[in-house]
């Protein structure tokens, strides 16, 4: 089986899995207990705090380690939002955010807040006018990815950041695609909070964090909470992020190799999509390389996914976290496509381990597939219309 899902998920690393292991059998104290073994653990924790926070261009004080991305999400506009001393209650986020947010969104909604969903453009690019226009009087949050799970789209976060900064809006972003295939240290001062998680660049699963900016005076979402600060309850998991610690400095360190990497793969799906006129391969104005949106015509993204699947290449419909819904891509609806062509979309993600001949064979299944397809397609209609 050829590995095309990276976007949902990365096997991880063996030097994060040797750490994992050091880790559970040396520093198994509670960070929270005031012996000297928790204190051991305490001290793990600070410096991978602090190494966090190196890599991801922030102040150490504002870093919390968390259970992942959708966590990490949710807790950081929580914090925004209780930081907020206005009654206004307005937020804006577009509609092709991760399930996460648009989980949290609904559950605001329900709250009294007033949520308005931008598009995206033809380019996958939201439109930074679009977004001003948006903006009123009472706006006091914008949610907006850093990139699309689905189609690898790379919003402007530093332009947006700007736009909002001026205006006193705070501003998170969902870096959970972005982190250890992007340097987020160039951007992390445009935004007052960030999300990461570990498994997407080969750390452990269970782990993440939110960063949010130390000048905001947010407070605990659950009260009595003394882990991470009042950040989140439960105990630290110190393995875990210890690990992830590992996976981030390895990534951070292979940006620009693997971005080659990934460049030169998506190329070869450019080339090779070229051949038949049933599948289209989604453009952005700015793209992360390593995620390929597509769509077959004529052909649901989960039947395509099985066949690929009895073809011996593991692919997506999109998120892993929506898959099985049977629902339309958002990103596809954000991009304004109709119901029915946005349920012909299916993923492909690049990790370390592709190599070309796996594209090649890939691109040669899926183009062989949508051939078949349309070929078969075009003799029932010619039997229908005698």
């Amino acid at each position: 089986m050829i590995y095309l899902d990276y976007a949902a998920t990365c096997p991880l690393d063996s030097d994060a899995g040797k750490m994992y292991l050091e880790v559970s059998t040396d520093y198994y104290g509670n960070s929270s207990s005031l012996h000297d073994i928790g204190g051991k653990a305490s001290d793990l924790l600070e410096g991978c705090r602090g190494e966090m926070a190196r890599l991801l261009g922030v102040e150490k004080s504002g870093i919390y380690f968390t259970s992942g991305g959708t966590e990490s999400n949710f807790l950081a506009i929580t914090a925004l939002l209780s930081a907020n001393k206005r009654a206004d209650k307005h937020i804006i986020t577009t509609a092709s955010e991760h399930s996460s947010i648009h989980g949290t969104m609904k559950r605001l909604a329900a709250d009294g807040y007033a949520v308005t969903f931008l598009p995206l453009g033809a380019n996958g690019i939201i439109d930074e006018q679009m977004l001003e226009a948006c903006i009123k009087p009472e706006t006091v949050l914008v949610s907006i990815q850093h990139v699309n799970s689905e189609i690898g789209a790379i919003q402007p976060i530093e332009k947006i950041g700007t736009i909002l900064k001026e205006r006193g809006i705070y501003f998170h972003s969902d870096m959970v695609q972005s982190f250890g295939k992007l340097d987020i240290a160039a951007i992390s001062a445009k935004v007052d909070s960030l999300s990461i998680s570990s498994h997407k660049f080969y750390g452990p699963k269970g782990v993440g964090l939110t960063y949010i900016s130390p000048a905001i005076p947010w407070t605990c979402f659950l009260p009595g909470t003394t882990h991470e600060n009042g950040f989140r309850a439960g105990t630290v998991n110190i393995a875990g992020i210890a690990a992830m610690c590992v996976a981030a400095q390895k990534a951070v360190k292979r940006l620009a190799v693997d971005y080659a990497h990934y460049q030169a793969l998506r190329e070869i799906v450019m080339e090779l999509a070229s051949s038949t006129d049933y599948l289209t391969v989604f453009q952005c104005g700015n793209q992360l390389p390593a995620v390929v949106g597509m769509r077959i015509l004529g052909m649901e993204g989960q039947w395509t996914m099985l066949e690929c699947n009895r073809r011996g290449f593991a692919i997506s419909t999109g998120s892993a976290c929506q898959t099985g819904q049977q629902a339309p891509s958002k990103t596809m609806k954000a991009l304004g496509l109709s119901d029915e062509e946005a349920k012909e979309f299916v993923r492909i993600s690049f990790g370390r381990a592709t190599t070309i001949d796996d594209v090649k064979a890939f691109m040669q299944a899926v183009v062989s597939v949508a051939n078949e397809r349309n070929a078969l397609r075009s003799i029932n209609e010619a039997g229908t219309k005698q």
